[in-house]
């Protein structure tokens, strides 16, 4: 079974490098696509999904933002199931502060080469290995700013408040972005962080080895 893989904002399929699946499942990494100007999350993600093959039985894992457009795409594609690592289920589930930012448009007042130097800086005091620092601080190098922006708006515009729970969901205690006690993921990771699919992939391997083929028999 093909498992369509999407990544967060700024990150591209190099995030999932240390990511891996069990037999018979294979990764397929969906491809940011040009977003047009004031573009809904539901609509991108809608075009988005014209890439996967719908016609046989299909997976969804989601990064971060990416987990908010597999909510988007199951509307219309109808995965088997969905896996949600460090996201949220729904828009309710974003902390009130960017809720807020968003109602207030207040992601229009800061200069993306300000997010993007702050966020490439922050790289000196996290603890991913360099090889991982050096991988992040490409990705938000190479990030087109015009994405970033749109990015920023759209998800904390998102309007989705009611969908059925993933099958899994994989969050970090320590998650500082989405933090874990607005959710109710079904995996928690003491420590981990937002990038927990860099520092703990060792584990998240291992739930999605020992989870993936029980949910495949139950979908069956």
């Amino acid at each position: 079974m093909k498992v369509y893989f999407i990544s967060g904002l700024a990150g591209d399929y190099r995030m999932f490098r240390s990511i891996r699946l069990p037999a018979p499942y294979e990764i397929i990494h969906l491809h940011w696509i040009e977003a047009y100007a004031g573009e809904s999350l539901a609509d991108y993600a809608l075009r988005m999904s014209v890439s996967i093959d719908a016609e046989k039985p299909f997976g969804l894992v989601g990064l971060s933002m990416g987990g908010m457009i597999t909510a988007e795409i199951a509307k219309h594609r109808q995965p088997v199931f969905r896996v949600l690592l460090s996201s949220i289920r729904s828009a309710h589930e974003l902390p009130w502060y960017l809720r807020m930012a968003g109602h207030l448009r207040l992601q229009h007042l800061v200069p993306v080469a300000i997010v993007k130097k702050v966020s490439y800086h922050k790289r000196m005091f996290t603890r991913e290995t360099p090889a991982d620092k050096a991988l992040l601080r490409d990705m938000i190098r190479s990030c087109d700013d015009r994405f970033i922006v749109w990015s920023m708006n759209a998800v904390l515009n998102w309007k989705e408040s009611a969908f059925p729970s993933p099958q899994l969901h994989i969050h970090g205690a320590a998650d500082a972005v989405l933090p874990a006690r607005l959710t109710t993921p079904t995996h928690l990771l003491p420590h981990a962080g937002h990038l927990m699919v860099l520092t703990n992939a060792a584990e998240i391997n291992k739930i999605l080895e020992r989870e993936l083929p029980c949910i495949g028999r139950l979908t069956a």
